[in-house]
């Protein structure tokens, strides 16, 4: 493995401030907001869905920018990074492989993000590049800055519609991340199964997975799911990647 790339929410960041903040600006109990977004999980909808349940008439760009306008828009810090970010991201880099993070999230983001100065080549967000998750032009983006052949890629997130899923469809390796509502709800689903090369609980799991000289063993074969392994609302009917819509 040459070049790893990771997402960003619920990668690297926690969400927690986000969706803190969204409550606030609402004027609703974080714990309200907290559930109507995992409401939105377990069905593969938005997790913005959630906000518009609150306010059906929102549009969330335009609140977004209202936000910023009165002085309550996005803050980021060293406490909003999971505990796991700097050792893993330090590690890879010390073992010769490229790290990139790029991930759904706005032009402000990137500038905090790189703020934070993250042990990493480079930091991008889907604003700066004006493609999204998981719309196949970001996939190309990533291809781009990689330097590496899509098979010498590795990409890195919890959500399986824009992460795992658009990514293997470009050629690239996946490691589906059990961390955030949605790692942990669909981390069982016959189609995360079926299509992650890699299934992980920690960044630090990363190093480990990397051969001599930053090689990556072979990966497990995909299409060979236990038969038993169900739907998380118990429900034999496997939800297509299709049913799994984007979140940030």
């Amino acid at each position: 493995m040459e070049t790893i790339v990771l997402d960003i929410g619920e990668t690297l960041v926690r969400d927690d401030r986000h969706w803190s903040s969204w409550a606030n600006w609402l004027g609703v109990p974080p714990h309200t907001l907290s559930a109507l977004v995992g409401a939105a999980v377990a069905q593969g909808r938005e997790a913005t869905d959630a906000l518009r349940v609150l306010r059906p008439d929102m549009d969330v760009e335009e609140a977004y920018r209202a936000r910023a306008a009165a002085g309550r828009g996005e803050h980021l810090d060293e406490s909003d990074l999971y505990q796991d970010v700097r050792p893993a991201l330090g590690e890879l880099r010390a073992a010769g492989v490229r790290v990139v993070v790029a991930g759904n999230g706005s032009v402000r983001a990137g500038e905090l993000l790189r703020g934070l100065d993250l042990p990493a080549d480079l930091v991008v967000t889907s604003d700066e590049w004006g493609a999204r998750k998981p719309d196949p032009e970001f996939f190309a983006r990533v291809a781009e800055v990689a330097g590496a052949a899509p098979e010498a890629t590795l990409y890195v997130g919890d959500h399986p519609a824009e992460d795992l899923f658009p990514a293997a469809a470009a050629g690239m390796r996946t490691a589906h991340l059990r961390r955030g509502p949605y790692g942990h709800w669909w981390a069982e689903h016959p189609d995360v199964v079926e299509t992650a090369d890699f299934r992980i609980d920690a960044l630090t799991e990363l190093v480990g997975l990397m051969g001599p000289a930053g090689s990556a063993p072979p990966p497990p074969s995909r299409g060979a799911s236990d038969p038993s392994d169900a739907a998380p609302d118990g429900e034999s009917k496997v939800v297509r990647r299709g049913g799994l819509r984007s979140v940030r």
